[in-house]
């Protein structure tokens, strides 16, 4: 134990002396922008998609793509993206898309999944777009992740 002592010695007081520091102001966290409504901004350029998520945990992360995906599923273009933090209620989202222009020959899918603590815990089932306009796509349920 002997040998020991000096390094025991020189660690606790480095972490005496980190306790005992002034504290660093907090970092300030952005204000996220609100979504543009009929009242408050302009309008949204191209279409978009809305509707809410139901069954979100708590802190847990979502993140909705819209894909252009090929016969096999396989995702090739990606049109739009949205990055949600679950609050326990359901979980309202709107989803503009970027590229107006349908890719030739892929099929248009929404798809989604929920994270909580880096693990995946729920998926929304792939949901096909028929076309790209402003939808409403209401109540959408999330299944558990496999």
């Amino acid at each position: 134990m002997n040998r020991y002592q000096p390094l025991l010695l020189i660690a606790l007081s480095g972490l005496l002396a980190a306790c005992a520091s002034e504290p660093t102001a907090p970092t300030p966290v952005p204000t996220p922008t609100p979504l543009p409504t009929e009242t408050n901004a302009a309008p949204v350029q191209g279409p978009s998609l809305r509707g809410e998520l139901l069954g979100v945990a708590a802190g847990a992360d979502v993140d909705l793509a819209l894909l252009g995906v090929d016969m096999r599923g396989r995702p090739r273009a990606l049109l739009g993206q949205v990055h949600l933090r679950g609050d326990g209620e359901a979980l309202p989202f709107h989803l503009p898309v970027q590229n107006q222009a349908t890719p030739q020959g892929l099929r248009l899918e929404l798809r989604g999944r929920v994270s909580y603590s880096g693990r995946l815990v729920q998926r929304l089932p792939a949901r096909t777009i028929a076309e790209l306009t402003d939808q409403d796509l209401g109540a959408l349920h999330l299944v558990p992740a496999p």
